[in-house]
């Protein structure tokens, strides 16, 4: 390979970068040789995403469960944002070894029917202990049909503004530093909560498995994100097809955890409310869909880096051979497990505190506690995503080999360059 040729793959970070380097026609003819060759993978995979949505989307119409909440609520209840025009403190019994103190409020609503009016609405001791003053906005909840007229109750502190600065600082700094990138990225990001919000949720609540609901739904989002937020290119396919296989094995090993375990799913409040509300969902399957969203994020990062160490390498030295090629770009893949197994390990750590804080109250020995069914759930979710995760690395390294290598090979009808390739592996 020429000297500027050379230079040129070993600047280029592969994907379509407008700060890279602009690679050689030579390396442009090898990525989309080796992006057909993987293509034979992922359009089959991609075909059977397309059934999948088509089969298992949702219908328009409540689900049991959505009608059975609706039961809970008072007809036409709605709800409109107030702001506290007046409070009054008051002694309301005791929390803890401490005198509680709740308050009466005199509230304006702001919104809605009843925009205008002043209404007196009563506040519990733990909203007074979030420090509500006068001046600030509530939620309230209006029921319509109450006796005497419409009623209203505090339901909640209104955050719309701080979570829309927060929103908009991300992504203004998202844009910033990483451009069209980041861009893409929060589009694709966007993308992702719509098939969580219109199909994966909403399939799950109509009583499809959500094993099966949760990896189309997951597959579709891998497909449409990772060449959104990281270009068509060699690098981004390759982190697909680790990224599937990734979201496979996390399916098949939380299905058979799970049944050995056997984990019944119904360990928080929140499951046990949706058992009130529709005793018929597989809340065991829950547990397996929850392992496969929550490894999206990670499975992508690890996926991306090792395909574009192997790409990098292989532009560096295309004369390399598959064995040496997947044997350096492990070096890499080994450091990301040990840096990425501490991520997954402490973000369900992190999601799990408040439980970690009760068991440490117990007076239980330790086997007991974290073979118990809500630990248990926890763990089962760890170990499953972390073995995933440490798979999907040489999984993606010996993927990007093997068509960074079969791609040359199917190159090599030109005589010449398949000398100097054999003359420089035979040089080393």
């Amino acid at each position: 390979m020429p000297p500027s040729s050379h230079a040129h793959s070993h600047g280029h970070s592969h994907g379509s970068d407008p700060d890279a380097a602009p690679p050689s026609a030579e390396t442009l003819t090898r990525r989309r040789r080796a992006v057909w060759l993987m293509l034979l993978l992922l359009v089959p995979a991609g075909l059977a995403t397309l059934v999948g949505l088509v089969v298992l989307w949702p219908g328009d119409g409540p689900t049991r469960a959505q009608q059975v909440a609706e039961t809970y609520l008072p007809p036409g209840t709605t709800y409109a944002d107030g702001r506290i025009v007046s409070l009054q403190t008051l002694p309301c019994g005791e929390a803890g070894t401490a005198q509680a103190t709740c308050a009466t409020a005199v509230v304006e609503v702001l919104e809605g029917d009843g925009a205008g009016e002043f209404q007196q609405v009563d506040l519990q001791a733990d909203v007074v202990a979030n420090g509500v003053g006068e001046g600030d906005t509530v939620v309230l909840s209006r029921d319509p049909g109450a006796e005497g007229g419409p009623s209203y109750q505090f339901y909640d502190f209104a955050r719309s503004t701080p979570m829309l600065v927060l929103a908009v600082a991300f992504a203004v700094v998202t844009a910033a530093v990483a451009r069209l990138r980041g861009l893409a990225a929060i589009v694709g990001l966007a993308f992702a909560f719509f098939v969580l919000i219109r199909f994966v949720l909403p399939g799950i609540l109509e009583g499809s498995s959500p094993t099966a609901v949760s990896l189309v739904g997951s597959a579709a989002i891998m497909f449409v994100v990772l060449y959104l937020a990281h270009g068509f290119s060699a690098r981004t396919t390759t982190a697909l097809v680790g990224t599937l296989f990734g979201l496979a094995l996390v399916t098949v090993l939380g299905a058979v955890s799970v049944a050995v375990a056997r984990l019944t799913g119904l360990t928080s409040e929140e499951t046990t409310t949706l058992a009130t509300f529709d005793p018929t969902l597989d809340f065991s399957g829950l547990v397996i869909a929850g392992v496969v969203v929550a490894g999206l994020g990670v499975l992508n990062d690890v996926t991306i880096t090792q395909a574009s160490a192997i790409w990098q390498l292989h532009e560096v030295d295309p004369a390399m051979g598959w064995r040496e090629l997947y044997r350096r770009g492990m070096t890499v893949g080994r450091d990301h497990i040990a840096s990425t197994v501490y991520t997954i390990v402490f973000a369900y750590a992190g999601a799990a505190l408040p439980l970690l804080l009760l068991f440490d109250l117990y007076s239980q020995p330790a086997g007991t506690i974290v073979t118990s069914s809500a630990m248990a759930e926890e763990v089962v979710r760890t170990l499953v995503g972390s073995i995933a995760l440490v798979l999907a690395v040489p999984v993606t390294t010996a993927a990007g080999a093997f068509f960074a290598t079969a791609a040359r090979t199917a190159a090599g009808a030109d005589p010449e360059k398949r000398l100097s390739a054999l003359r420089a592996r035979f040089a080393r």
